[in-house]
């Protein structure tokens, strides 16, 4: 991981940062998790390991630091790094056919379900739910599903030629 990629992926993660933080809760103290896109931006476009924990970890620490959701803290920490882990495998299996704007679109509609399933899931299991699964299901993920997909599908395209112009991005992908 070179110097240049770390300020990129940092910067990623700081909008993340910065556009959960400003999020309302939506229901029961849960947000929509803006983080993920960025997230799983900086998957894409820095494929490696060590980028991905990177990613997982930073991006697992701040979403703690900046939930609503009651208790929110650990179960961030448990689910960033395991779903960016998962996203960026899933991206490997499709990286060779599949690299334009709808396959990574959806694949972050994929990455935000995983997310927010796990979550959920981890929530449930250490501090519990204060509402049931499927209504914060229903009102929270499935709307940051759809919201996270929209935004990748409009970055994506923007910062991959951005990055590319300005040789932040050297592999033609």
């Amino acid at each position: 991981m070179n110097t240049r990629t770390l300020v990129v992926l940092s910067l990623f993660i700081a909008i993340g940062a910065a556009l959960h933080f400003i999020m309302p809760g939506i229901y029961l103290g849960m947000k929509p998790d803006t983080m993920l896109a960025m997230m799983f931006l900086g998957v894409v476009l820095f494929p490696g390991v060590k980028n991905v924990l990177v990613l997982g970890i930073a991006t697992g620490v701040l979403a703690g630091m900046t939930s609503s959701f009651p208790g929110g803290q650990i179960p961030n920490i448990i689910d960033k790094p395991i779903t960016a882990f998962i996203f960026f495998a899933l991206y490997l299996l499709i990286a060779k056919k599949f690299t334009n704007v709808v396959s990574v679109s959806i694949l972050t509609a994929v990455g935000t379900l995983v997310s927010g399933t796990l979550f959920l899931t981890s929530a449930y299991l250490i501090v519990g739910l204060p509402g049931p699964f499927a209504a914060l299901f229903g009102t929270v993920v499935i709307p940051t599903i759809v919201m996270n997909t929209i935004v990748m599908f409009i970055l994506y395209p923007i910062v991959k030629t951005i990055l590319k112009r300005t040789n932040l991005l050297q592999t033609a992908q």
